[in-house]
């Protein structure tokens, strides 16, 4: 089973950096923040998924991730170390939810920017979304619509194979 869920971890990352949506959200970060526009585009997908999170799911958020990091914490013996550092936090904070308010995404860019080696600039990418947040919020639907399709066909072809 974990298994399964790694290989459907790696195909989302795989589709997501390779999709044409994906690279024109990125496109509007790239001068300034260079390699850094893609994780700043993931945390902001993350942005609006958790905000419209009952768009996508039946589920509550709060019970959805309280139960998912009740998950994750039984495998946090088999995780890397810094996995196994940052999850009490996670949980302790429930970041996924947190991600949904701006004030949550902007926490989670400044400590991001606080563990990079370069002067990434993650903290000020917010003032990217505040400004651009109808597009990046058009092209994050338009492409989780697409990943929805693609990841149900996906786990249908790893079930059957």
């Amino acid at each position: 089973m974990v298994s399964k869920g790694v290989i459907l971890h790696r195909e989302i990352d795989r589709y997501t950096d390779t999709h044409e949506i994906v690279s024109q959200s990125k496109d509007r970060l790239r001068d300034k923040y260079r390699h850094y526009s893609g994780v700043i585009i993931d945390m902001f997908y993350d942005h609006f998924l958790s905000k419209n999170f009952a768009d996508y799911h039946q589920e509550p958020l709060l019970s959805f991730t309280e139960r998912h990091y009740e998950n994750l914490m039984d495998f946090l013996p088999q995780m890397p170390e810094r996995a196994q550092q940052m999850l009490p936090y996670m949980v302790r904070g429930n970041w996924l939810a947190g991600y949904g308010k701006m004030e949550g995404l902007h926490r989670a860019l400044s400590g991001m920017t606080r563990r990079t080696r370069y002067d990434s600039k993650m903290n000020e990418s917010i003032q990217e979304l505040t400004t651009h947040y109808d597009d990046f919020q058009a092209e994050f639907r338009a492409f989780f619509t697409e990943l929805e399709m693609h990841v149900s066909q996906f786990r249908e072809d790893l079930i059957t194979s």
